[in-house]
């Protein structure tokens, strides 16, 4: 990979000209590059897929190609790709129906909007893949079809289309109406009984784990459970029996449904394993009562996700805040706070409860001030990025916290140059602190210079369009790859750098 094509590739101000040189020259990974460029022009596009074929598919999603920019029988995959977005044309659909590579024709599976005739055809494909692809993407009445197929895959992929009709689910669950099942993905390569080893060295075999089949399909079977458990279209009374499964992934499954009665949760809510109860915990659907009583979860994930949960109880989340890590993120019962909440929260005599509205970015004036000269670092750090803060302000939570806070300071959105270039020079240095800086949009050239010597602080530098012309050119001779990778993309490389780094144009014959 020629790091610095690839730069330029992505270089917004790259001229017109030079792209079109580039395009002439690109290999796969400079395609990807070019191909994603908001300047590039159908011509260009076109250019890049003719040179690249690789590249004739990304150029398709991004809108550059239309059909009648693809021969389908020279760039099927880009066909496919517009056909996937509904841009192809239905003649398309019937050539890649019949065509050979069963790749082609599970892609065209999934394709929406296919003519009636051609969705016929690959129902009555040979690979049970591409009729499992059908049965996943199809409309309701032909997913209904499909459920009563005799391979057990088809009918997985049926009870996960969210377009099967919910009877049709229902009956996939209890099996009631529906044929039983004749193969799975297990019997069709193995004589029952058999399970597959979790240490199988066969390079061709496909089975996961564990799959296993004596006749009864049992592996596949339970796959089909799970999807249809995970389907929100499958009736509730169809899936509120397998609370207390012996299945410890179906009773998972079940834990992320929000139309289940209160019992329901609550059975989940004591499962012996606290991946489900986590799960349970986070669930927007649970009660107040229940979210009580998952507070006192001895699992700490269980309480992690609960804090998550957007109606937790205000003095819950306090509760959990004291003794549970629960991230930097801002939670959304601390997003959804009123006023008066928010001035509870600020006022509490313990840090970890104002660490969660010292990460909101919206406080009033008063608030956001008071949290500035909090004693506790932490509640510094998670309100130092907050906008509105003074340069004085800033100035002061490093003066009292030094590199506890330095990181957070300098990703704050009005940080001055002279502070930028002062947090640049602290000792001992941060490195953190130095990326922040780096990608900062604020930072003028001596702060960006100094990040220049710090490891991962220098391909940031590197592409900041503040660096100084001479400096960034200078760098795409430089031992750090990654550091002249972004100066090439850097929109302020001179334009005679630019040219430099391409090969003559061909002579004009």
């Amino acid at each position: 990979m020629n790091h610095l094509l690839c730069g330029l590739a992505a270089n917004e101000k790259l001229p017109t000209e030079l792209v079109d040189r580039l395009i002439a020259i690109a290999d796969a990974e400079v395609a990807a590059h070019l191909a994603v460029r908001a300047d590039l022009s159908r011509a260009q596009a076109v250019a890049l897929a003719a040179r690249v074929e690789e590249s004739a598919v990304h150029l398709a999603y991004e809108g550059r190609l239309t059909a009648a920019d693809i021969d389908p029988w020279a760039r099927p995959d880009a066909a496919l790709a517009l056909l996937d977005q509904g841009m192809g044309r239905p003649e398309w659909a019937r050539l890649f129906a019949a065509d050979p590579v069963v790749e082609h024709r599970e892609k065209l599976a999934a394709c929406p909007g296919l003519p009636p005739d051609v969705v016929e055809v690959l129902i009555a494909d040979t690979d049970i893949r591409v009729v499992a692809e059908v049965a996943l993407w199809a409309a309701p009445d032909v997913a209904a079809r499909l459920a009563e197929h005799q391979h057990a895959a088809v009918c997985r992929a049926a009870a996960a289309n969210e377009a099967t009709p919910p009877p049709v689910l229902a009956a996939l669950i209890s099996g009631e109406g529906l044929p039983p099942v004749q193969r799975c993905p297990v019997c069709d390569r193995e004589e029952p009984p058999f399970v597959h080893t979790p240490d199988c060295r066969r390079r061709d075999c496909d089975l996961l784990p564990g799959a296993s089949c004596d006749g009864s399909h049992e592996s596949a079977v339970h796959d089909l459970l799970s999807a249809a458990l995970r389907n929100p279209g499958t009736p509730t009374e169809a899936v509120v029996g397998f609370g207390d499964h012996p299945s410890l992934l179906l009773r998972w499954a079940l834990a992320a449904r929000r139309d289940l009665p209160p019992e329901s949760y609550a059975r989940l809510a004591a499962d012996p394993d606290p991946g489900v109860r986590a799960d349970a915990a986070e669930n927007p659907a649970i009660d107040g009562t229940l979210i009580r009583a998952l507070a006192g979860d001895d699992s700490h994930d269980v309480r992690r996700r609960l804090a998550h949960h957007p109606d937790i109880p205000l003095d819950v989340l306090t509760r959990l805040a004291r003794g549970t890590r629960t991230g930097g993120a801002l939670l959304p019962r601390s997003a959804a706070a009123s006023g008066a909440e928010i001035e509870e929260l600020a006022c509490s005599p313990d840090p970890a409860v104002r660490m969660l509205v010292a990460q909101r970015r919206d406080l009033p004036p008063e608030i956001r001030d008071a949290l500035a000269t909090d004693p506790d670092a932490k509640v510094v750090k998670s309100v130092a990025p907050h906008p509105g803060l003074s340069e004085a302000q800033l100035r002061a939570m490093v003066d009292r916290h030094g590199v506890r806070v330095l990181a957070k300071v300098a990703t704050n959105p009005d940080a001055t140059p002279a502070l930028l270039e002062e947090l640049t020079r602290h000792e001992p240095p941060v490195p953190k602190a130095l990326q922040e800086v780096a990608r900062h949009r604020n930072a003028t050239a001596s702060p960006l210079l100094a990040c220049l010597g710090a490891e991962q602080a220098r391909p940031l530098a590197a592409g900041h369009p503040a660096l100084p012309p001479q400096t960034i050119a200078d760098l795409l001779t430089g031992t750090d790859l990654r550091a002249a990778e972004q100066a090439a993309a850097n929109p302020s490389l001179p334009h005679t750098a630019m040219r430099a780094l391409l090969p003559p144009p061909p002579p004009a014959t």
